[in-house]
């Protein structure tokens, strides 16, 4: 897949992950655009990257994405309604997010001939276990199905597990806490995770481009985590002498004790872990 001077529509480009996203692709010469919600986070990368077009709206509405693939080559999906606790409330917003919004893009590239479109899914998607997981999994059948019907556009789909102080993360809350000397929450210590750094989670989306030849969901094999080991080595490297003992609460709605990221692939407790020390240095 040619990545190279091409117009190029990153959905929820303004987020953690789009914002080295878009400084990747800039560097290949493409034209961005940027379309998201968050009109703060939008200002602050047109600050950042002056010629970055930048589009304000939500991905469920139709007209909004609509204008956004106007003249684009192709779109790098990122826009997703993510926490896993609010999604088991708010089903309805997650749904318009991350099922109706796909589906708005879905239509585009048949409207407008996009050559591409790349989605971001989660490890959630291949265990589903509640309504993030499963509004992923609905977002992947629907490239599939359109990937039979419109053979011109190359659809992509990347899945990830976690990413690491992604927004939202339990790492930047533990990390707040411990240097306030406050206690820290925690689900279950012998959960486990995969964890990508956020460079890892880029490289791996180019890695698609390249080597993906459908929408089978793509990702490599990796290492994973213990929640508790997690927390030792945040609390190793950012507690002190008054760090306190977390409190358990056990496993909240739409969690699993152990995930996969592919259908096929084996659970996060039957790879290697990664051991305390390698957590430090990631953290």
């Amino acid at each position: 897949m040619n990545l190279t001077n091409k117009r190029i529509l990153i959905t929820g480009g303004s987020g953690f992950l789009g914002k080295p996203l878009v400084e990747r692709l800039l560097e290949d010469g493409n034209f961005i655009r940027v379309l998201s919600r968050d009109e703060g986070q939008l200002i602050s990368l047109k600050e950042m990257y002056p010629e970055v077009e930048i589009y304000t709206g939500d991905i469920a509405d139709p007209f909004t994405v609509n204008q956004a693939c106007h003249s684009m080559d192709g779109v790098f999906h990122l826009a997703a309604f993510k926490h896993v606790g609010l999604a088991e409330k708010f089903a309805t917003e997650c749904t318009n997010s991350n099922v109706v919004g796909s589906l708005n893009i879905l239509e585009q590239s048949v409207s407008k001939n996009l050559e591409f479109v790349i989605a971001i899914s989660t490890d959630k998607a291949a265990q589903v276990a509640g309504v993030y997981g499963a509004t992923k999994l609905l977002m992947e059948r629907m490239f599939q199905q359109y990937e039979d019907v419109n053979p011109s556009c190359q659809y992509r789909i990347v899945r990830y597990g976690n990413v690491l102080y992604s927004t939202g993360s339990v790492l930047c809350k533990w990390k707040n806490l411990l240097h306030e000397g406050k206690q820290c929450i925690i689900t279950e210590p012998e959960a486990t995770r995969f964890y990508w750094s956020v460079e890892q989670a880029i490289d791996l989306i180019f890695q698609c481009c390249e080597e993906a030849e459908d929408t089978t969901p793509f990702c490599p094999t990796m290492k994973s985590m213990k929640v508790g080991d997690l927390f030792t080595a945040m609390k190793n490297k950012y507690g002190g002498i008054r760090t306190r003992e977390p409190k358990v609460i056990g496993l909240q709605p739409g969690e699993n004790l152990h995930e996969k990221v592919l259908d096929e692939g084996p659970y996060s407790n039957e790879v290697e872990f990664f051991t305390i020390d390698e957590i430090m240095e990631l953290v």
